[in-house]
């Protein structure tokens, strides 16, 4: 939460790279002093400086993409920042089951020491250049990102305007924030953002061998990791489709699919609560529990996943990005430590009154992508931006 109240301002004055930059540095000492623990204070420690580089991390990275990703393919771009979240759960499943946690930790500082030396060979986002006046910098920025035979007049020009309109007010104060042209791109970049949280996707990965132990599951550590290689593969198809069928027809289609999901693990979980554990039924009610928790990580990877970060980064307008962007981003880091504090106690409390809860959450995702979610495949960030004026 206090890497994502920074995040706006460090991205705003020290540009994409720079921030994720200074954010590879507290992940890199947290993984450490998570292996070389000699008490808990030092996992404190490590899980601290840890989650202020990821505060950083989850908003610059879509920030970024969606700056110098050409419309066409932004959608796909996005996602992939998603599908990298999701390799990464894998992939920490996967080497959990072979290697001591000290090691695990120690390989977590790896694509942070890569990161560094990396962000010399990209460019910086033009739109940022822009945005600080260094337009001979922007256009060679923005050559590099669309090949050296492309013509970059027109998005040069749609740069400039924006940038040009939204510097004529330099700074903005937070009760302005209330203006129509600001106020529904941020109801509908923050309450994605929250509602993603809120449906409990955390608490239900966090507690994945829990949960599988409670469905009646004997290994339930291997579960989890075909879990995660599951929300890789749902990740994959959401970013084949992202640019051909649009943003909203995602999220009605994953949000449909959550709320059904959920209401049949809920109702099954009642059910088990009221069966003999030695029963035929009570073994057919694990696995259709079991099917109903991996059928809803795949209709949250479908959608709800991915597109509330991409959406957030297309359509807060450039002159309040940075405070709006650092607002939206806590607000989803604030939800997701408020779920994943309370999933072990919900859990142990009913899980079938866990997932009911989750599942009417979901049901409320729908209706809000229903009536305030816009479609903005195919446009300019300049275009979705003004269209809320």
């Amino acid at each position: 939460m206090v890497g994502a109240i920074a995040s706006g301002q460090m991205a705003e004055y020290m540009g994409r790279k720079g921030s994720l930059m200074i954010a590879a540095i507290p992940n890199v000492i947290g993984w450490l002093a998570i292996s070389f623990a000699k008490d808990s204070s030092f996992l404190y420690m490590g899980r601290l400086l840890e989650g202020f580089g990821v505060g950083i991390i989850s908003y610059v990275v879509p920030v970024y993409i969606a700056e110098i990703s050409p419309q066409n393919m932004r959608g796909a771009l996005g996602s992939v920042n998603q599908l990298s979240v999701t390799l990464g759960i894998m992939f920490a499943y996967l080497l959990g089951l072979f290697v001591p946690w000290r090691l695990l930790a120690v390989i977590g500082t790896l694509p942070c020491i890569v990161l560094i030396p990396g962000l010399f060979f990209i460019p910086e986002s033009p739109r940022w250049l822009a945005k600080m006046n260094m337009m001979d910098d922007c256009e060679t920025s923005l050559q590099v990102l669309r090949g050296f035979d492309a013509d970059i007049t027109a998005e040069v020009n749609d740069i400039k305007r924006a940038v040009t309109s939204a510097n004529k007010r330099t700074t903005i104060r937070f009760q302005e924030l209330n203006q129509k042209k600001y106020r529904t791109p941020l109801i509908i970049g923050i309450g994605l953002l929250v509602l993603q949280q809120l449906s409990g996707i955390n608490g239900i990965l966090f507690y994945a061998s829990s949960i599988f132990k409670a469905a009646g599951l004997k290994d339930s550590d291997l579960d989890t990791f075909a879990l995660g290689a599951i929300q890789v593969l749902a990740t994959v198809v959401t970013t084949m489709f992202l640019d051909r069928a649009g943003r909203r027809i995602l999220l009605i289609i994953s949000s449909a699919g959550m709320t059904l999901s959920l209401l049949v693990v809920a109702i099954v979980f009642y059910i088990k609560d009221n069966v003999s554990h030695d029963s035929d039924l009570y073994n057919i009610l694990s696995m259709v529990s079991l099917v109903g928790v991996v059928a809803y990580v795949i209709a949250f990877s479908f959608g709800m996943g991915a597109i509330p970060w991409i959406i957030m980064s297309e359509i807060l307008p450039v002159s309040i990005k940075s405070l709006a962007g650092s607002f939206a981003t806590l607000a989803n880091w604030l939800t997701s430590f408020g779920i994943t504090m309370t999933a072990n106690l919900l859990i142990s409390w009913s899980a079938g009154g866990t997932f009911a809860t989750y599942m009417i959450v979901s049901a409320l995702t729908l209706m809000f992508v229903i009536v305030w979610v816009p479609e903005t495949k195919g446009r300019t960030l300049e275009e979705i931006q003004w269209s809320f004026r």
